[in-house]
């Protein structure tokens, strides 16, 4: 089977998934010119621990860090953004400095990740922060010091996760959430109320179905106004209201974006040409998966990660020898001492049952269903979910029996 003959690659991106993409080019051989774009001015370095122990300081600057799998020759500018692509000249175009680069290549790797959401309602009184970056991730812990009274707006993840590690270090904790119980959308309606029972228990104030009319201040923040109308002290406030693709490059590239770049099932970007190939990873691509029959952007670490080495491949190998990707969604969250891993995609599920264990205990292993088939796994037992891996993968009968 033929391989594609590369000579520039150029990867737009240093997180996880431009990181895995770059390191597999070079362990299957590409020997070109590689180029990594990134953003941010700080090496690689592991999201996951933002919120939770580098957050609270039991991990330090370095622990963070994303340890190179080994060395690797490339050019590696940071603190660049690339601006725009042209794909007739295949031309990025990246501001590097103060200075606009355009860099030529015949692969590229788009791994550009998420931004935050931010603030719906304009500018905001000093003390309002959001957490995506190490730096934000600083400066919030620079201000945890002088026990502040925290207010988290939005319940999803990275919400949940902050809220739970601020109340572990004692300060008192006010989470927002708009829907009737946080991790709603991950968990679905029937698992994510025990997440909200388990915030309260660690004397989390939780505020569900409301919303935030405004936050109250001049120069810094000094509480936040709810839309029923009550009004709740802050000294800091962490807006957590997810992410959207990085794609705003993209703009007029011929590729087909749609709430992120859209893949194929090898991660080809749609509207790229052999004359031409890109192929995306990460936060910012949207891949047809084969499993669940649509394209799914999904957001983890470890997706990210897997996406990485697989779009690399995709890469090199070209549209004829390019391989399927078909492994399973993953993902896991830290709150208190409760560690739940989701293996799966559970969106438009029509059934759940608990298969193992009691939710009340907290240890447990429940599964998704979907007309009849087995589509995703959830438990708080360390690890047990791997045990599920083929009945997801193989969308065995639902619900699933537990492996031996």
């Amino acid at each position: 089977m033929s391989r594609r003959q590369l000579r520039q690659v150029v990867v737009v991106g240093a997180g996880v998934a431009g990181t895995r993409a770059a390191e597999t080019l070079r362990q299957d051989g590409y020997d070109g010119a590689l180029t990594i774009v990134g953003a941010e001015r700080h090496a690689p370095y592991h999201r996951p621990p933002l919120s939770k122990k580098f957050l609270t300081g039991q991990v330090h600057r370095a622990g963070v860090d994303l340890a190179p799998q080994f060395e690797m020759e490339a050019r590696v500018l940071r603190g660049a953004s690339a601006t725009k692509l042209d794909l007739p000249s295949r031309t990025v175009q990246v501001r590097d400095e103060n200075r606009d680069v355009s860099m030529q290549f015949d692969g590229l790797v788009i791994a550009s990740g998420a931004t935050p959401r931010e603030w719906p309602g304009g500018p905001v009184p000093d003390g309002v922060l959001m957490l995506r970056t190490v730096d934000d991730c600083l400066a919030i812990r620079d201000r945890l010091g002088s026990r502040p009274r925290v207010v988290v707006v939005g319940g999803g993840f990275i919400g949940a996760e902050v809220a739970a590690s601020c109340r572990s270090m004692g300060l008192d904790v006010v989470l927002i959430e708009k829907a009737t119980s946080p991790l709603l959308a991950a968990l679905g309606k029937e698992l994510a109320p025990r997440w909200a029972e388990l915030h309260r228990r660690h004397g989390v104030d939780l505020r569900v179905g409301v919303g935030v009319e405004a936050f109250v201040g001049n120069a810094r923040v000094e509480a936040v106004r709810l839309t029923d109308g009550s009004q709740i002290p802050a000294d800091l406030v962490v807006v957590g209201l997810g992410v959207r693709p990085a794609t705003d490059w993209l703009d007029g590239s011929g590729l087909r974006v749609d709430d992120g770049v859209v893949c194929d099932a090898t991660g080809a970007a749609e509207g790229s040409s052999p004359d031409a190939p890109v192929v995306a990873a990460g936060d910012v691509a949207r891949w047809w998966h084969p499993l669940y029959e649509r394209h799914l952007r999904t957001e983890h670490w470890d997706d990210a990660g897997r996406q990485g080495a697989a779009a690399a491949r995709t890469l090199l190998a070209g549209p004829d020898g390019a391989e399927t990707y078909e492994d399973v969604p993953y993902f896991w969250s830290d709150q208190y001492d409760v560690k739940v891993q989701m293996l799966g995609f559970p969106t438009d599920y029509d059934a759940i049952e608990i298969v193992e264990g009691d939710p009340d205990g907290w240890e447990f292993v429940a599964a998704y269903g979907q007309s009849g088939r087995t589509t995703a796994v959830l438990g708080t037992v360390a690890n047990r979910v791997y045990a599920y891996r083929d009945a997801v993968a193989k969308r065995a009968e639902f619900p699933p029996a537990p492996p031996d």
